[in-house]
């Protein structure tokens, strides 16, 4: 007996036999279409009856090939735009210098699982530094003005020495970005102008002290994580998105305290606070993370699939808002001694 390997045939490529396969449908109608026109009295028939039939049959046929079509270059799109987005929003590791982490994105975009969230945490020989950022609108327009933004910040987080160098960069990729937008007179995904256009950003900076430095530039606060519940990092007025207006000459840095160990910060946009049940009412993310705050093991995987599961649960499915959450647990044993930029520690302790 002759057995048959499942599988591509030896040395036909793969992305032959994928072509071979796509053209599968549009060939199957074009040989309804011929069967019938060689084989059914219909198609030979001159009366105005059978040209109707014969007028519908090919009609069908024209459509169920349109469709495939259709159907088929949805789905190259949708690969290629959540390949970008993978990319944009690469997974973050599970560890940095002693910190957990575990982050997500819900996408608003139901063609595909793209959006303007933007999140990203590295450990840089300044500390370790993480930015979570919210562009106006979402789709492929907003993906372009996030990677303009979240590729700057890979860079300037290592190549500056302060948090306030790092958010300059930022602005001015930001304007670069709205330069060429408006040269290219694009439009925002929403229909508006490229110049009203802005991203709001948080700029954290966590020394190995477990010392938290923050920017923010319109974004929600995040939230610190303790035994006794959750509460928002700092209550300070944030500077505007960035594209909206000019920052101010000085940029003064938010002194958050400390994240002591097994303490965890959850950076979230927008779109967590502001889903909607069925009823209108916003979700209850503080009350949500102060009962995640009690649930053992705390872990940040555990603190985000509780969020997740209250969140999808309140809005009845899918977000209408893109969601990001990032999520940092310090597990370091014990804080180590400061040794950044000649400032005694007596001096920091009293911040």
């Amino acid at each position: 007996m002759i057995r048959f390997k499942a599988g591509a045939p030896r040395g036909v490529p793969p992305r032959f036999l994928s072509r071979l396969r796509s053209l599968a449908v549009p060939t199957a109608w074009g040989a309804v279409a011929v069967a019938y026109r060689l084989s059914c009295p219909l198609a030979r028939d001159d009366a105005l009856g059978a040209r109707l039939v014969s007028s519908a049959v090919l009609c069908a046929v024209g459509t169920g090939i349109v469709l495939h079509v259709r159907r088929r270059m949805l789905r190259d799109a949708r690969r290629i735009a959540e390949a970008a987005q993978s990319v944009l929003l690469r997974p973050p590791p599970p560890r940095v210098e002693g910190l957990a982490v575990a982050a997500v994105h819900l996408s608003a975009d139901r063609g595909a699982r793209i959006g303007g969230d933007l999140y990203e945490v590295t450990a840089t020989e300044h500390g370790v530094r993480a930015v979570i950022g919210d562009v106006r609108g979402h789709g492929l327009g907003a993906v372009r003005t996030g990677a303009a933004v979240l590729g700057c910040f890979r860079e300037a987080a290592h190549d500056e020495k302060t948090l306030a160098g790092v958010l300059r960069r930022l602005e001015r990729a930001m304007d670069r970005h709205l330069r060429e937008r408006a040269h290219g007179d694009h439009h925002a995904p929403d229909g508006a102008p490229a110049a009203e256009e802005f991203v709001t950003v948080l700029l954290l900076e966590i020394l190995p002290d477990g010392e938290v430095h923050a920017l923010n530039c319109g974004h929600p606060w995040p939230y610190r994580l303790t035994g006794a519940g959750a509460e928002p990092l700092g209550r300070a007025d944030p500077l505007p998105p960035l594209g909206l207006f000019p920052l101010p000459g000085e940029l003064p840095t938010t002194a958050c305290g400390r994240l002591l160990p097994g303490d965890i910060l959850v950076l979230h946009t927008d779109g967590a606070e502001e889903a909607r049940d069925a009823d209108g009412r916003f979700f209850p993310l503080r009350e949500v993370l102060t009962e995640a705050a009690r649930d053992r093991p705390q872990t940040p995987q555990a603190v985000l699939r509780t969020v997740l599961t209250a969140l999808l649960g309140h809005g009845g499915g899918p977000p209408k808002d893109d969601v990001a959450l990032l999520i940092l647990r310090n597990e370091r044993c014990s804080p180590p001694a400061r040794q950044t930029r000649g400032v005694p520690r007596s001096a920091t302790a009293d911040r």
